[in-house]
């Protein structure tokens, strides 16, 4: 299945308008040029590629899209829409609607978005207003209004976590220490991606779906090596991450380091290769890594799995205060006493990833200022 959602990814990239939308190896963007309505069918049909064959990729890059391009699309025939101003305004809007209810939050949705976006001024005020309201509205239509049932709610707070009251020394000391180490796993994710990416691009249509085999490979290794369930290498982790916490004291230190092993495997040859985004594969990397640390002295699970997604998202995404934000939206019942330690963890991968690759800080600016692969554009 991961080969066929191969090769319809690399069909779409080849032959229709859009290149099948924003490039995940280049990291989370949004911002830029919107994608215009003659590109929607190749950015969908990539994501759905993509995300249903069993990709470890994300689904709010493709609805930052879509939600554009279908808002551009729905007032292209209005004389306004025509102004540039407005181009910019319209598709905001589309993109803060489309991510309204992905993160259980429609404003965390619109926090992303600004955060991701770099936005000020003058732009922010263009967009902030009209892209708040679309992000209330688009949340209407899951959780329903009056006696108008909606599609049903959706949160990313996981269920059934213990109790942390707060945290120590050893805690803060663990927070510096996953940072870094999740800094380094972030660089050499985004590198090895980026250099796969350049031989695919040689091939895409038989490399794409080779990519798509080294992904399902991954997945029966790890289900062959641990007897857990191959799946939970493939996807995006974002249903698979509350009930993989619910049976973490299942798994062993040799299960947990191997599914952080071949999920990043996955996740890299994903980015390289699929359309999606990179948000939740790093959330589900970083809680699985910190489930593993929590077997050490000094660590107990609740503030290793917050430590380990902050890190991971702040070093994949480059969004600290996103990254902050995720966590705490994660461990709601236990945030006043994950969050310090998140923070600490956030700002450590973030300042050490910068460092290590500053290649690709400048390339991430660049393509938020503008660029052709941007998530709204």
């Amino acid at each position: 299945m991961l080969a066929v959602g191969g090769l319809a990814v690399a069909l779409a990239v080849r032959f229709l308008p859009g290149t099948g939308g924003h490039e995940p190896a280049d990291g989370f963007k949004a911002g830029g040029r919107p994608f215009g309505p003659s590109e929607i069918p190749g950015i969908l049909l990539a994501a759905l590629a993509s995300l249903g064959f069993g990709a470890v990729l994300g689904p709010e890059a493709p609805l930052i899209a879509l939600g554009g391009a279908l808002n551009l699309w729905a007032v292209s025939r209005a004389r306004a829409a025509a102004q540039p101003q407005a181009k910019v305004m319209i598709a905001a809007a589309g993109s803060f609607a489309a991510i309204s209810t992905l993160l259980g939050s429609p404003l965390a949705g619109a926090f992303l978005l600004m955060e991701a976006s770099g936005l000020g001024g003058m732009t922010m005020e263009l967009v902030l207003l009209p892209g708040v309201l679309a992000a209330g509205l688009g949340t209407l239509v899951f959780v329903g209004l009056g006696e108008w049932s909606g599609l049903g709610t959706f949160s990313l707070a996981i269920a059934s976590l213990p109790h942390f009251a707060r945290p120590n020394l050893a805690e803060l000391a663990w927070s510096l220490v996953i940072g870094l180490a999740a800094a380094v796993l972030c660089v050499a994710i985004r590198r090895g991606s980026v250099l796969l990416r350049t031989v695919v691009r040689r091939q895409p249509l038989v490399l794409t779906p080779a990519a798509g085999l080294a992904v399902a490979a991954a997945a029966v290794i790890f289900g062959q090596a641990t007897g857990k369930d191959a799946n939970t290498v493939l996807f995006s982790g974002q249903s698979a991450l509350d009930p993989f916490i619910s049976h973490a004291a299942s798994y062993g230190v040799a299960s947990l380091v191997l599914l952080a092993l071949f999920k990043t495997i996955g996740y890299s040859a994903s980015l390289s290769s699929f359309r999606g985004g990179p948000t939740f594969p790093a959330l589900f990397i970083g809680a699985v890594g910190g489930a593993a640390m929590s077997h050490l002295p000094g660590l107990p699970l609740v503030p290793a799995l917050g430590i380990g997604m902050a890190a991971m998202t702040a070093g994949m995404l480059r969004l600290p205060m996103t990254a902050v934000l995720l966590t705490a939206l994660l461990v709601a019942g236990d945030a006043p006493a994950v969050t310090p330690l998140a923070i600490v963890a956030v700002l450590t991968a973030y300042v050490a990833v910068s460092w290590l690759d500053p290649l690709a800080e400048s390339t991430s600016t660049a393509g938020s200022a503008g660029g052709r692969d941007s998530g709204t554009g």
